[in-house]
């Protein structure tokens, strides 16, 4: 699970987030999974009666719901979230962010909706939405 720079020079979360993506794919840590046909099929199956569980609005990526979305990635493994956005090129480049950001996949893009997957390092039965 990543963790956020604690540096108080560092002041935009932006650089914050980017500094690790760049660490993180140097190391070959990172955006080396994919899914197969099957693995997403069933993924959108489950993820079609999930509710949205973060809703990003004007303020874009914050610190915040950056950090609700891996919080939330660590727990269930596959969330889905709501883009308040009206422009269709702007929620697209936020979708993809948020991705990149998180290490998670994107399952799915319907409308102002996406659903992300992550494995979880240490799953819970209670908590997963793949393992309920």
């Amino acid at each position: 699970m990543p963790t956020f720079c604690t540096t108080t020079q560092v002041k935009s979360i932006y650089y914050k987030t980017e500094r690790i993506c760049r660490s993180n794919i140097i190391k070959g840590k990172y955006f080396s999974m994919s899914l197969t046909s099957t693995q997403k099929k069933q993924f959108r199956t489950i993820g079609h009666k999930l509710n949205p569980i973060i809703t990003v609005a004007g303020n874009g990526l914050s610190e915040n719901i950056l950090l609700e979305a891996d919080r939330a990635l660590e727990d269930h493994e596959l969330i889905k979230v709501k883009f308040a956005i009206g422009d269709r090129v702007a929620k697209k480049q936020l979708i993809t962010e948020m991705a990149k950001i998180v290490e998670a996949l994107i399952v799915q893009e319907i409308g102002s909706v996406a659903l992300f997957y992550r494995a979880a390092k240490s799953p819970d039965p209670k908590l997963s939405n793949l393992l309920r």
